[in-house]
């Protein structure tokens, strides 16, 4: 499973196993909430590291600063993907969606990990 790198403590691998695992739709849910979660990080990561403000963002983007923020929280629920491209090309950069594998499989396994999905604006 795609999650069980992510998941260091034992008390969270136990909530896991109890709760999700072997179960597709929880899973997705959760493999979901993580991306959602990693996606505002990178915004905002991006956005201190140029030493932008939300409504610097949203001018050059043409969006609305409420829009910026709202992105930069992992519960935003709009569609994400169309807002981080504009926000993305105002910057100077692209979104990349990429298949993450795991590390414990194997190189030849690489190749094909369709569980798991990172997004990053480079």
């Amino acid at each position: 499973m795609a999650l069980d790198p992510k998941i260091r403590s034992e008390a969270l691998r136990s909530l896991y196993d109890l709760y999700i695992r072997d179960d597709p739709e929880r899973e997705a849910s959760v493999e979901l909430e993580i991306l959602n979660a990693e996606i505002a990080q990178n915004l905002y990561d991006l956005r201190t590291d140029l030493g932008l403000t939300h409504e610097e963002i949203a001018a050059r983007a043409g969006v609305d600063a409420q829009t910026i923020s709202d992105l930069e929280d992992a519960d935003y629920d709009g569609d994400a993907l169309a807002i981080l491209k504009t926000i993305a090309a105002a910057l100077g950069k692209r979104v990349e969606v990429r298949n993450i594998c795991s590390d414990t499989q194997q190189p030849n396994e690489r190749e094909v990990c369709p569980q798991s999905i990172g997004l990053a604006i480079l």
